[in-house]
This record gives C-alpha cells, structure tokens and sequence, in this order.
C-alpha cells in the first residue's frame, strides 16, 4: 500500500521571524498553522535557535521550552506534525551562534562556494567574533547532548511532534574535521533520540553543497545512521541548472540524493523569493552594509506559481516522500533592518503569504495539489543511478552534469522558462 506523499512547509512568523522565541505570541502561532492546514499541508518544519533554547551550555531555557511545548500543543490542535530542528545554527544567510561558542581561530563559517565571511549574529547583533566548530569543541558537544536529551524527553509522547532533525544545512555553520568524523558525530546523536524515543524518525537537513563536494558530512555515509534521508534544493543558487525555475532540477536532485543515501527523499526545502505583485521576473541588486554587492533572481508571483506546480508534480513523479516549502511567510518592513532581512534583502520574499497574510498565487497550487490526496510513486527507472559514491566525491560535478542529461532524457520534460540572463536588471 502506498504512502501519503507529505506536504509541509519551513516556518518563522512574518511579524517575528528569528526573533519569535523571544518575542512569544500563541495567538500568532494560532492564526498562521490554520492558515497552513487550511492549504492542506500535514507538516511544519521549525527551528529551535541555539541561542534562545541554550544561553548557557550547562543548561535549557525552561521558557523557551515551555514556549515549544505550547508550539506542539497548538500543532496538534491543528492536525499538524512538528519537524523539530536542533542546533540551527546556519539561517537564511547569517549564522546564529550562541554567545558561549564564540572564539576561536579556525572559522568554520567560512562560506567556500561565494568565498565570502558569513555574518555572525549573537544576540541578536553581528559580532566580528569567530566561533568554535561544533563537531568537535566539548562545550559545544556537552551542549548538544543535553539539548537533545531535554527536548526529546520532554515530547516524545506529544501528539504534534512528526520528526526529530539534527539540523539545518549545518556544513553551512561548521564542517566536521572529515567525513567519518561527521557520520560519527551523526551516529551519537541518533542513538541518543533513539534510547530516548525509539518512535519517532530522526533526520538530518543536508542540502545540495552535499552533493557538490565533502563537506565532512557526505550523504552515503550520514543518512546510513538516520531514519529518514532529506535533501535541500534552490535551482535559482545552481549555475548549472538550467534555469533559475528549472522544475526538474530539484526532482533530479533527490533523485541523485537517493542514489547515494540508498532510501527514498524527502524534499525538506525547496522554493525560491518573488517580486513584488504586479512585477516581471527581474534579477534585483543592492549592496550590504558592508559594502559586499549582491544580486538575486526574483521570480513574478505567476512565473513562480508554474515553477512550483510543475515540481510537485515532477518530485511526485520521480519517487520523493514528500515536499516542504521554503518558506511560510514573506517578514513585515518592520523586519528589514534586522538580520538577516538587512544584508540578505531576497530573505524578505521567500513566503506562502505577503507581509499582510495575504496569499500568492502559489499558495493556492499547493491546496489544489494538496486536494487531490497524492500518494508517495515508486522511484522510476529513469531516476535510478547506480555508481560508487568513493568516486563521486572525487570530482561530482562530471557526474552530477552527466546524471542530469540522462534524467532528462527519461523524464517528462518541460521548457524550463527564460535563461537568467533574459531578464533585466534592476537596482
């Protein structure tokens, strides 16, 4: 018998974003998770800040747990499950580190596809300071292990609770010393969740860096200790995607992500940022307060409507578990001085919803396809690829190019839209 195909969506509130923790209100939980089980979604996919859950290594902020226990109650309340993500950790650009881990020489925030400094933000500023590598300090460890243990002990019987995730795109935050250190560390931490709650699945929130270098957290080797296996997926950050709204580059990409991991994906995060409504696909550009220059694609509301009803289809058809959205909600203007709206300007525009709730077009291609009760396909033989991962990441790139041409060509194909450089820039 088959599975349900699972629909979900990555969520910060529009009014609060990474500042929700601290800035609690239940009735705006309340409001929004009806909004997203009206859309037909099953899933919400939430951040436990590091900062805000741990500001101290020794110990768990009773109030943020509280505030993530009224958080499950309202999921349940509501038909939802909670896919609950420790240590974040890297977000939306910015990395978010807990004020007790700065220090340190070794920067492993340094971001090797832009060769660039992410900025670090530690309570609630961008500190120059550095931090310590989480895989391997023994603060960071301790910490890790007592936050798992608090939180998983706490909800392991709670009704909203769907998937433990032990984080998100972390390779982005720290890189392990090498990639048996990293499955290591990934092993440790399941058997912890699991001596505490055998029940529920565990998983961990690699995105496509993993599928373009070792990043000390290599697919085959991370997903052999986990329940579930993910896969995190931008065609629009790609250059060899076709298009910035290539509809079967993220379907390719759990495609390639099973291959290695050997179990079905699901499609944790996928999506991309749109104009503002009424506007073409442009690339927009600003600088950051650093000075740094920036440009991003951002798709028209119906441009990126089509891409999104076009991949659920395709990632239905390819043999994916499920498909989350990045992300619930476009931030109100009164977040856009504050990381990372300031520096990160596209983070503004990621949402289901504009920055008054009001729904995009998109939104309403996911309750369409949420109507009609999708079941979870056997992986096709044309997203099928058998080699040995020792030798894919010695150079995945030929791979990856070779793959995709191969998938194409047994996949449905459809014009994928305008090339990148088709569009006008706009400042």
């Amino acid at each position: 018998m088959s599975e349900p195909f699972m629909l979900g969506v990555n969520y910060w509130p529009r009014r609060k974003a990474m500042y929700w923790w601290n800035d609690f209100d239940a009735g705006e939980v309340r409001e929004e998770f009806s909004v997203i089980r009206e859309l037909g979604l099953k899933v919400v996919r939430l951040f436990l800040l590091w900062e805000d859950f741990q500001p101290d290594p020794d110990s768990v902020s009773k109030e943020a747990l509280d505030r993530l226990i009224t958080v499950a109650d309202i999921a349940a309340e509501k038909g939802l499950g909670l896919d609950v993500t420790f240590f974040t950790g890297h977000m939306s650009g910015p990395n978010w580190s807990p004020r007790w881990l700065l220090g340190g020489t070794d920067h492993p925030y340094k971001d090797p596809w832009m060769g660039l400094l992410r900025d670090i933000v530690s309570e609630g500023k961008v500190t120059e300071l550095g931090y310590r590598n989480m895989f391997h300090d023994e603060t960071a460890l301790r910490a890790a292990r007592l936050l798992l243990k608090t939180v998983v002990s706490t909800l392991r019987d709670h009704p909203g609770i769907w998937m433990w995730n032990l984080g998100n795109e972390p390779d982005l935050f720290a890189w392990p010393n090498t990639s048996d250190e990293g499955a290591a560390w990934v092993r440790e931490m399941v058997g912890l969740i699991k001596e505490i709650d055998p029940n529920h699945p565990v998983t961990i929130g690699l995105h496509s860096a993993e599928l373009h270098a070792d990043t000390g957290l290599r697919i085959d080797k991370v997903y052999k200790h986990t329940d579930s296996a993910v896969m995190h997926s931008y065609p629009m950050y790609i250059p060899w995607a076709r298009r910035p709204l290539d509809p079967d580059f993220v379907p390719f990409t759990c495609a390639i992500t099973a291959a290695l991991a050997g179990k079905p994906i699901l499609m944790e995060e996928f999506g991309g940022c749109t104009a503002q409504p009424g506007e073409p696909s442009h690339v927009m550009k600003w600088t950051e307060s650093n000075g740094r220059p920036r440009e991003q694609f951002m798709a028209s509301e119906e441009d990126f409507a089509e891409f999104i009803r076009q991949t659920l289809t395709k990632l239905q058809d390819s043999g994916a578990t499920g498909a989350m959205l990045w992300c619930y909600a476009d931030y109100i203007p009164e977040l856009w001085n504050l990381p990372p709206c300031d520096n990160h300007q596209h983070e503004r525009f990621f949402g289901l919803v504009r920055p008054d709730g009001s729904l995009k077009p998109h939104a309403k291609v996911i309750q369409e396809f949420a109507a009609t009760k999708p079941q979870v396909q056997p992986i096709p033989d044309y997203a099928k690829f058998e080699f040995n991962p020792e030798e894919f990441y010695k150079g995945p790139i030929p791979f990856l190019l070779d793959f995709y041409a191969q998938y194409l060509k047994g996949a449905d194909v459809s014009d994928p839209g305008p090339r990148l450089s088709e569009f006008k820039d706009t400042s």
